[in-house]
């Protein structure tokens, strides 16, 4: 099992580019089985998720293949429209398998998913809406089994909460069901407008893609397209973070600026200075001292959940004390912990916590419990001083691509050790 060792102490300098979305890459490879022809993909990010999402669209019946950055797909046939729990049982992004395959096939067995320890994403929500949309859904033995033989309808869809995963798996089932669907309290996430652009790229007929309300007109089927996914804005962010904690001068290039924007607020009010200086690119210098200033996590365009754990390793060391409300995930101040091992001033109160800052932080071996914790580890390991050994770094392959290699050469001592 990996293990990242880190000495801190390297105030960070340079560029640091940033690779396709995770998050909107997962759904745009899903929606290739919306279709008998050839689907496209630049920018796809090389991450665990993606890897694993890969062998399960081969396992459905797709062909896959990686060539010089793009990955080609071709379901011509669906021949097992399962998903398996061997296969998933590490990646809660399964489920957006689940609307494909009902539409295109007319059944589907997926697995519950599984993936961080971040407290429950229950799939009611998609159960809910495929139901709307006349699925008959069974749930044993850990399988969602879903049965549409006649096709989808469309229908008036209102969920009780918003669910990016949701907006997103009930969209793909419904440019093929029959009539027109509309879904309300829709998510707004970029990554939702991103799968939207793909759909009608292949032919489906989406309007309000980026708001709560979206309208799908159905079609009868899909063609082929090629598409280039959206910058990952929380990978970007990460990088953001990490430029204003060492007290660097950092520019995240190849990122989308519009899409960080409560980021770049918040550490404005903190005292960085973050400049966009270019259409793809943000520079972020952190000179002085660092206040505090609370935050309450939103779904788009406000403040995102994966980047609390990150922010909160940034307000160990401001100076005040900040409040961060988690309003999306329950348990997931798991990194506090591990942070207050590093010597962190961090008390956690149910959905709220309070950071006392700035403290010095000091190497320590610390284990990395979720995706975007183990981002917030490497945070704050590059201000500690001395060494930190940061385990079970396979949760952070799930969603950065070759980060050790990006923070060192920006000049963070920072080696992956086997």
């Amino acid at each position: 099992m990996d293990k990242f060792v880190i000495h801190g102490g390297n105030a960070l300098r340079g560029e640091i580019p940033v690779n396709g979305s995770k998050n909107s890459a997962l759904p745009a490879l899903a929606a290739a089985l919306l279709t008998a022809e050839p689907v496209t993909l630049h920018r796809i990010p090389h991450v665990r998720d993606i890897r694993t999402m890969q062998r399960l669209l081969v396992d459905v019946g797709a062909k896959v293949d990686i060539e010089d950055g793009a990955v080609r797909l071709e379901a011509s046939k669906i021949v097992s429209p399962e998903a398996p729990y061997e296969l998933v049982k590490t990646m809660r992004a399964s489920s957006l398998v689940l609307g494909p395959l009902v539409a295109r096939a007319g059944r589907a067995r997926v697995s519950l998913p599984g993936g961080c320890a971040i407290g429950a994403r229950p799939i009611n929500l998609h159960i809910f809406g495929l139901e709307q949309l006349g699925a008959r859904i069974e749930q044993s033995h850990g399988y969602i089994e879903a049965a549409a033989p006649n096709g989808l309808r469309g229908a008036t869809v209102h969920f009780d909460r918003i669910t990016v995963t949701g907006t997103e798996d009930l969209m793909m089932a419904a440019v093929l069901a029959k009539g027109e669907t509309v879904l309300r309290n829709a998510a707004r996430e970029p990554e939702v407008v991103d799968l939207a652009e793909l759909l009608s790229e292949m032919g489906a007929k989406i309007e309000g893609a980026g708001t709560s309300t979206i309208r799908i007109q159905g079609v009868e089927q899909l063609g082929g397209a090629e598409h280039t996914i959206i910058p990952d804005r929380i990978e970007a962010g990460t990088f953001m973070v990490a430029g204003a904690i060492t007290g660097g001068d950092v520019t995240v290039t190849g990122c989308n600026p519009e899409h960080v924007g409560a980021l770049v607020a918040k550490l404005q009010q903190a005292g960085a200075e973050v400049t966009q200086t270019s259409a793809d690119s943000v520079r972020v210098r952190a000179a002085g001292k660092l206040r505090s200033v609370d935050m309450t996590t939103e779904e788009f365009p406000g403040f995102a959940t994966d980047l609390q754990a990150q922010y909160m390793a940034l307000m160990t060391q401001a100076e005040g004390i900040a409040i961060i409300v988690e309003t999306i995930f329950e348990n997931r101040f798991m990194h506090a912990q591990e942070m207050a091992r590093m010597g962190a001033n961090i008390r956690v109160d149910g959905k709220q916590a309070m950071v006392a800052g700035p403290r010095a932080l000091s190497g320590a071996g610390v284990i990395a419990s979720d995706l975007r914790a183990s981002a917030s580890l490497v945070l704050a390991a590059l201000v500690a001083k001395g060494e930190t050994v940061i385990d079970r770094v396979y949760h952070i392959d799930r969603g950065y691509e070759k980060i050790e290699q990006k923070l060192a050469a920006a000049g963070a001592r920072i080696e992956r050790v086997e």
